[in-house]
């Protein structure tokens, strides 16, 4: 059997820090991922994610599982290659834009220049639900 709590405020047990429900569901994320970039391409961890697919060299497309409720999200990345040798840049693909359903980015070195794949990404995505 579901049951359902509701409350307006977490407290602590000493009641001397509380927060509201509605802070707590807005700044959790709700969707990241970590994955191999270079390579084949794979997942490591993930929440809310189905697929991650390679649009080419140092670009992908994250698939969000519950869409988001607009194109208006917040996307947080970053990289590493190579055991640390370089740091990779991970950005919004501007070109393609956000959807509610897909996130594509793209990966370069720190030095700019043309994405590359990077051996380590993460992203995290904050925002509404659908």
């Amino acid at each position: 059997m579901a049951s359902i709590l509701r409350v307006n405020t977490l407290t602590d047990a000493s009641s001397n820090n509380s927060i509201a429900t509605s802070f707590v569901a807005s700044g959790s994320a709700k969707c990241w991922i970590n994955f191999e970039g270079d390579g084949t391409i794979a997942t490591s961890d993930s929440f809310n994610v189905t697929t991650i697919t390679d649009r080419g060299t140092g670009q992908y497309t994250i698939t969000i599982a519950s869409d988001m409720g607009n194109a208006n999200y917040s996307v947080t990345g970053s990289g590493t290659h190579d055991s640390g040798s370089y740091i990779g840049i991970t950005a919004i693909a501007h070109d393609v834009g956000l959807a509610t359903g897909t996130c594509p980015v793209d990966s370069f070195p720190s030095d700019a220049g043309n994405p590359i794949d990077t051996e380590l990404i993460c992203v995290t995505i904050h925002g509404d639900l659908a």
